[in-house]
């Protein structure tokens, strides 16, 4: 699926500490903990705790955040649509990459179990 270079830009140029307040909201709405938000968010980027709130202080954009991560190797594996996009057809790594971390959020938020969120085959 071909996104617009100017939505691909504007999610690059968001900065991470502006989206994660959003997704704790999100999911501890729905009864889920930001420990299991760290857990996902983890799984697929590499980040550690410490890492994590580096970034967030430190104001990383969605480039740079995902240009320190480690891509797991199954985020392949997350299909589905999120923001009206089937995330397996985005061609832009970068704005993928961001997608796929917002359907893992959604799927937290929708009660989904974790051993189904973190994919391994």
């Amino acid at each position: 699926m071909k996104t617009t270079h100017e939505h691909d830009e504007r999610i690059a140029n968001m900065t991470f500490a502006s989206v994660y307040p959003l997704y704790v909201a999100k999911v501890e709405k729905k009864g889920r903990t930001i420990d299991e938000l760290h857990q996902v968010i983890s799984w697929l980027t590499g980040f550690s705790e410490t890492k994590l709130q580096a970034l967030i202080e430190n104001d990383a954009t969605i480039r740079q955040f995902f240009a320190e991560a480690t891509i797991n190797p199954n985020a392949s594996l997350i299909t589905g649509v999120i923001c009206g996009y089937r995330v397996e057809e985005i061609e832009t790594p970068l704005t993928q990459q961001a997608r796929y971390l917002d359907k893992l959020v959604d799927e937290l938020a929708k009660g989904r179990k974790m051993e189904k969120i973190l994919r391994t085959s």
